[in-house]
């Protein structure tokens, strides 16, 4: 997961159903060597996929982390599962990076979204 903390804090907005995303949950090994330089390279790549809307990612403090993709439809998916490089970067996770993961992948047939209005700047209450 990449550095995140310098972003501001938002989740990815609502979209027209129907559209698909893919949940990602996992917990890492001790050893992440090369983790950050390829999750950077897959959020990179991830965006030139057609299709692609966004991502989300979050990490508890006992190391369960939680990537959600969105695609807006299953052509995209799979556009995304079978690149070359992402499938490298998925061996290689088996290999070094994941104590454990699951997949599970569905279709959105309801989304909406809510963000709280700010204030006017220069307005001060009461």
């Amino acid at each position: 997961m990449s550095d995140h903390s310098k972003l501001p804090v938002a989740p990815v907005g609502a979209h027209e159903p129907p559209y698909y995303v893919a949940v990602f949950t996992s917990v890492r090994t001790q050893d992440q060597s090369g983790y950050s330089e390829t999750d950077a390279r897959m959020e990179e790549l991830v965006k030139d996929v057609p299709g692609f809307l966004g991502m989300d990612h979050a990490r508890t403090p006992g190391g369960l982390s939680i990537t959600v993709g969105y695609f807006r439809d299953a052509d995209s998916l799979t556009e995304w599962r079978r690149n070359a490089e992402h499938r490298a970067a998925q061996k290689r996770g088996r290999a070094e990076w994941y104590e454990s993961y699951t997949l599970h992948v569905a279709k959105v047939e309801r989304s909406h979204g809510f963000t709280r209005e700010q204030a006017p700047q220069g307005t001060t209450a009461g």
